[in-house]
Parts: structure tokens; sequence; C-alpha cells
């Protein structure tokens, strides 16, 4: 590939264009300059055509398929699961989750339009990307440390509902939900708060090109290792060491709760349905985020002290926490009759039946949660009787 000119292919006019800029996300966890004044790499050319090529297909072709498919999932989710026949405290976690899932999202959108910007009107694009990079890395640290530890939530809620059932009512209530989620978002956004403050736009002058040009560079906080280093280990454990390990332990405590039930012959139930889909859900964030917390703990460069190699492979785990956020909408579809039933019913009324659904009294509302069984809306048959997602 380095043997062509840009002449040659406007493909490779475009991977070069690419390469002068740093992360998809514009938020990994490193420290060091970024920007267009970047000249070479460590490590010399070794697995430069790997790492061109994997930041070619993440951000021209991956990146921007799973953002329109990941954004409008999560926010027919959170209509979804936003209406009144859907209200439970798994829901609730649920719901925050497609928030911060949309959050992270439209964060990784900002790569593939910024680079469009930067085929047009390189100069501009520039500009643009240095600017946004320091706002950009706060978002994406605080946005993967709230889904991570929203995870979690839904985990522990179905642990106690299928592994302590007699405590679920009194544990798992929807304003119990809703205060651990607002605890999440608000603990999360100060914890990355320093992520915010780590970087800086700056303009400076390329001897080597003999041009001035944007640069972002680490601000004196960035510069001090002392807290950065400490820090950095902190927030990469609670991104994603961590959550792994926990929700190792209790999947594999809530499966084992399933299989016993199994043995004993006792039919498998709504509630144990609608635990399957969050197990699945759990196993895909433990695939799709393991990845990035090897690469986040162990090697303790930056993204731009990186080699091509280590480069080229973050690009890959930053697109697996893309695809995390953006395909939990198809699993509740497969997965979860109510679910496809509240959406018929709010996008394809016509569908329903005119029956009415059967309400739960006032006084019990506000302490519904997933462990309870149901009856089932206007969308059901008469006979059948569900769990709320």
């Amino acid at each position: 590939m380095n043997s062509y000119s840009v002449e040659d292919s406007s493909i490779i006019s475009i991977v070069e264009n690419i390469s002068k800029f740093d992360s998809p996300s514009f938020a990994n966890s490193g420290s060091g300059s970024l920007g267009p004044c970047e000249v070479g790499s460590p490590g010399g050319h070794s697995y430069k055509d790997f790492y061109l090529m994997a930041q070619y297909v993440t951000g021209l072709f991956i990146y921007p398929i799973l953002c329109i498919l990941g954004i409008t999932g999560n926010v027919l989710a959170l209509i979804v699961l936003g209406h009144r026949d859907m209200l439970t405290s798994t829901n609730v976690y649920l719901s925050a989750l497609a928030l911060a899932d949309t959050i992270k999202l439209v964060n990784d959108a900002m790569y593939f339009l910024l680079l469009l910007v930067l085929q047009s009107s390189p100069q501009t694009g520039q500009v643009m990307i240095s600017s946004v990079y320091p706002y950009a890395h706060y978002i994406f640290n605080m946005s993967v440390c709230v889904t991570a530890w929203l995870t979690i939530s839904v985990a522990a809620e179905r642990y106690i509902c299928v592994c302590h059932p007699s405590k679920a009512k009194e544990l798992c209530t929807i304003p119990r939900a809703r205060l651990i989620c607002c605890s999440v978002f608000v603990s999360m956004m100060v914890l990355s708060i320093p992520s915010g403050l780590r970087y800086r736009l700056e303009t400076v002058h390329d001897s080597l090109n003999n041009v001035t040009c944007p640069k972002v560079v680490p601000t004196s906080l960035g510069l001090n290792e002392e807290f950065m280093l400490p820090y950095t280990w902190i927030q990469n454990s609670l991104r994603g060491i961590i959550p792994v390990f926990v929700l190792v332990y209790v999947n594999a405590r809530i499966i084992n709760e399933l299989r016993k039930e199994r043995v004993k012959g006792k039919k498998f139930s709504a509630r144990n349905r609608i635990t399957l889909m969050l197990i699945v859900i759990i196993f895909m964030f433990l695939v799709c985020v393991t990845p990035d917390a090897i690469m986040s703990t162990f090697f303790k460069k930056g993204y731009v002290e990186e080699d091509y190699l280590a480069k080229g492979v973050r690009e890959i785990t930053d697109s697996l926490l893309a695809v995390n956020s953006a395909f939990n909408f198809l699993l509740y579809c497969s997965m979860s009759q109510a679910f496809r039933v509240t959406f018929i019913k709010i996008f394809l009324p016509f569908k329903c039946g005119t029956r009415s659904p059967e309400r739960i009294p006032l006084s019990r509302k506000n302490t519904k949660t997933d462990c309870e069984v149901v009856r089932g809306n206007g969308c059901y048959n008469d006979s059948s009787r569900e769990t709320y997602l």
C-alpha cells in the first residue's frame, strides 16, 4: 500500500487522510499529542498497512452502519420502554442503558462525519477534529463507564429475582431503580471529569513541514503522572476490569439457578425467559468489552505513543464497543414478547385487539417488579400470561 501515490487510487488517498488523525471514537484513554502535525509512530512502519486498513474499514463502513442502526433502535427502545404498560424496575435500567448507548453512538458518529469533512476540506476537518477531541474524550469514557455499571445493575436485579425471589419485592422497586440509575450517571460523570481536562487545543508550528496547524496536547494535569497513572488504572478498572469479573460471577450464579429449576422439572416461567434475554445482553457486553479492558489495562502508553499493531487492534476493540451499544434493540424484539406487543401497540395500533389491558392497582404501581407475573395487554390472547420485560 505504501508504494501507491495519491493519484494511483482514491481509496488510498482516503486512507492516507484518515491516518492523519486519531481514534475512531476520538476518545481513547491514552495521553500525548494528537493532530495533523503528528509525524510518524513508534515502532517504525511495521504493521502500518494493518493499522491503516483497520482505521479505514471501521471509520468509513462499520461506524456509520452501527450508528444508524443503533441510534434508531435505542430511540425506539426508549419509546417502548417508557410506555406505561412497560413500567417495571428492570425497564428503568434498560431505558437508562439505551440512553447511555445513544450518547456513545452519537459520539462515535462524529468520527464518520468529521472524516467526511476532512475529505472535502482537509484544513477545516483538521481544525474540527482537534477542537472536538478533548470533549469527545470525556463523553466516550463517561458513557462507557455508565454502560458498564448499568449492565451490572441489571445483572444484580436478575440475580435477586432468580436466586432470592423472597427479597425481590422489597429490593427491586421502580423508585430504587431510578435512584440507582441517577447515581450511576452522576458518579460516572464526576469520575470522568479528569478525562475532559486531560487535553487542550494548541496551535503549533510543525518545523518538519514548515506549517502552522492545530494540535491536541496534554494539559498540565495530563502531564502529571503522579495523578494520571493511578487515575487511569481506577477508570479502566471501573469501565472494564471490575464489571467483567462481577458479571461473570453473577451470570454463573443465575445460570446455575436456572439449571437447577430445569433439573427439578419446573416449568420455564416467563420470568426466566426474560432472565435468559438479559443473560444474552450480559454475555454480549462481556464479549465486546473484554478486549477493550485488556487493551486499556496492559498497554500503559497512550494511543499516539503506541505502535501500529496496537493502534490497529485498538481500532477493532473500539468498534466492538459500538457493537455492544447498537444491538440491544434487536435482542429485545427477538426475545421479549412483552416488548414486541408494546411496540406493535404503539406503532401499529390497528393490529392490536380492542380489549383493554388489566391494570395493576395504583397502590401497587410503584412497587411492581419484573418478578411478578401480570396479565398481558389487549394484544395477548385471553388465556396468556406474561411477565413484562
